[in-house]
């Protein structure tokens, strides 16, 4: 077939296939145990299962509303309360979304415009650039500093500007695994204080938290919350990430300019599946012990590689573990990930890929969220290398 006219020219011309998508391709090739992408290779709940196949069984099987089922939405404003003592109204506040990705990238199309600046903290997971270049907007990039990954507040005032739209923060982080406290969001809601800048918050895993610690959401935070977009994934909760359904608070103004973005992009999402999770959200012990549940899985996998050459500093959350191969090998990240993959038959991600422009910290992130068996696995080869 003949190439199309020379008019057609790409908005996103160095992006190439999510690194997700190569590294698990690779561990597929090279029959190698896959601790790249990002989801469990256990179970979603039974319960949460013949629910959604009731659902479909009674005939909910067509369009939802496009904010989302009112009763799914009321089910998320409890939740909210319940866990930060936030108030948001279910049907001016609260959007069901295609999962957190379309989610974020709706935010930023509703209100990043041309040369609109974004603050971004890198590492960052891959879609928030490139959605603020879609959209015209400009990437400011705070790098965040290993092992710790925290954030330099001083920084981040040297770089807002008179034309900072907003700042995107994800907390617990991806792909490092740490998390915000108290201080930072004080220090957080000083900066956009008074200034008109607005905060994406992706809290994909509010829940997957810890030692102890709690989630610090921006909506506990009045000062934040009343600018802030907070985007949300069941997905992540409920180790159903292929339903791709997930959710937005917003103060009413803000989520009015959501929906219009909203609309056009899904209309709105799997409709049995809403009808399941406001069912299942009745009773909150389905989320309260996510973060036990996967510290066990942490701490099983350090454990694991305790005689490995690898070293870490364990994670405040997620399901995700960066490992530093520095007394390994100083090949570059990607390098160094690729032949783990083809030589050991294990597969991570390097954490150069989250970087605009990559750099080399001699890091890998390993997804946790699989069976003691499928780490094990992968620990006996990694204490081998």
């Amino acid at each position: 077939m003949q190439p199309y006219p020379d008019r057609v020219t790409s908005k996103l011309p160095n992006t190439g296939t999510s690194i997700f998508a190569v590294m698990s391709q690779l561990a597929v090739e090279h029959g190698a145990v896959n601790l790249s992408q990002g989801f469990p290779d256990f179970d979603v709940s039974p319960v949460l299962i013949e629910l959604v196949a009731k659902h479909m069984r009674a005939g909910h099987n067509q369009y939802a509303p496009m904010p989302g089922l009112p009763k799914l939405r009321e089910a998320i404003a409890e939740k909210t309360k319940r866990l930060y003592g936030a108030e948001y109204d279910p049907d001016t506040e609260i959007t069901v979304t295609a999962g957190a990705t379309q989610a974020i990238f709706a935010v930023i199309s509703a209100f990043v415009k041309e040369d609109d600046e974004v603050i971004v903290f890198e590492p960052a997971y891959d879609s928030y650039i490139p959605a603020i270049k879609l959209n015209g907007g400009t990437t400011i990039t705070c790098k965040l500093k290993p092992p710790h990954y925290g954030i330099d507040w001083d920084e981040v005032r040297r770089l807002v500007s008179r034309r900072t739209k907003m700042i995107i923060i994800n907390t617990p982080h991806n792909p490092t695994g740490s998390i915000l406290d108290k201080e930072d969001m004080v220090q957080l809601e000083k900066i956009v204080r008074n200034n008109g800048i607005m905060v994406l918050s992706d809290e994909v895993y509010e829940h997957i938290i810890f030692d102890g610690k709690r989630h610090e959401s921006v909506c506990r935070y009045p000062g934040l919350a009343e600018r802030s977009m907070v985007t949300c994934s069941f997905g992540k909760t409920f180790h159903a990430t292929g339903w791709k359904t997930g959710y937005c608070v917003a103060p009413a103004n803000l989520m009015k300019e959501f929906r219009k973005t909203h609309q056009f992009m899904v209309f709105c999402s799997n409709t049995p599946v809403q009808h399941a999770l406001a069912d299942y959200l009745e009773k909150p012990e389905h989320y309260e012990g996510l973060g036990p549940f996967y510290q066990v899985k942490r701490d099983y996998f350090l454990d694991a590689i305790k005689g490995s050459r690898f070293t870490a500093t364990p994670a405040g959350g997620t399901y995700f573990q960066q490992l530093s191969y520095k007394a390994i090998s100083d090949e570059d990240e990607m390098a160094f990930a690729e032949r783990l993959i083809k030589e050991h038959k294990v597969a991570g991600v390097p954490t150069s890929s989250f970087y605009n422009n990559p750099q080399n910290n001699h890091m890998l992130r390993f997804c946790f969220a699989k069976s003691e068996e499928t780490l094990q696995k992968a620990a006996d080869i990694l204490c081998k290398i």
